[in-house]
């Protein structure tokens, strides 16, 4: 079993989460509390836990300082972020401090469900040690993005999407095709197509900005923040 604890500062939203946990199979509640301090001595104290969903609106620190503090005490356990925090600032720093995904309230069960089973395809996957190809590689880190997706073209990476999609959410404001590449590391060509399929399937939108020549530039945003 995979033992979760649940850190939210609302002990309604608390309750809902961790009856959502116990829900899907091969997920149980290690604890459930409401703030920065149980959630460390919580930590510190279990016996086991995998997994922590972490509210960022705590009323004694943000759940991103609890993630900091955690990996300062070498505490190893996961952390999926449960907020309704969804500026483009937060997110960015829950990537680089280490959360596998990111959940904005408000959502349903499917939401969280969809994360947790694609949370546990991964832990078994790299449960199973030894040495890993490309495409084995690609797996694991398309694991937790790519669930929940509507299923990509033929020709399409879960990776490569992953990939622009961070770009697009880390970004001040709407980027083209080639200031995607040069942040990714892809080609042009590769990253107006990937832009083209986030625009498609609604989680992109593209905006025209003119030049002096009159000839417009496609542009992207990330939906959420158009």
């Amino acid at each position: 079993m995979i033992e979760v604890l649940v850190v939210d500062d609302d002990i309604r939203v608390a309750k809902v989460n961790a009856a959502y946990v116990e829900k899907v199979p091969g997920f149980q509640v290690a604890g459930v509390v409401h703030s920065a301090v149980e959630a460390l001595r919580q930590l510190e104290t279990l016996p086991r836990v995998d997994l922590v969903l972490m509210d960022h609106y705590l009323p004694d620190r943000t759940g991103l300082e609890v993630v900091q503090e955690m990996r300062r005490r070498g505490l190893q356990a996961d952390v999926i972020m449960v907020t309704a925090a969804r500026d483009v600032t937060t997110v960015q720093a829950a990537m680089r401090h280490g959360a596998l995904q990111y959940l904005v309230k408000p959502f349903a069960f499917g939401g969280l469900r969809t994360k947790l089973e694609a949370y546990a395809e991964l832990r078994r996957t790299l449960d199973g040690g030894g040495e890993a190809e490309q495409a084995e590689v690609d797996r694991i880190f398309g694991a937790l993005s790519a669930s929940g997706e509507p299923d990509l073209p033929k020709g399409h990476s879960a990776t490569t999407t992953e990939l622009v999609r961070r770009a697009l959410m880390s970004a001040d404001g709407p980027l083209s095709a080639q200031e995607i590449a040069e942040r990714t590391g892809l080609s042009r060509q590769t990253a107006q197509r990937y832009l083209k399929l986030l625009e498609r399937t609604g989680r992109a939108t593209l905006t025209l900005k003119y030049g002096e020549a009159g000839r417009p530039e496609h542009r992207y945003v990330w939906a959420t923040r158009a």
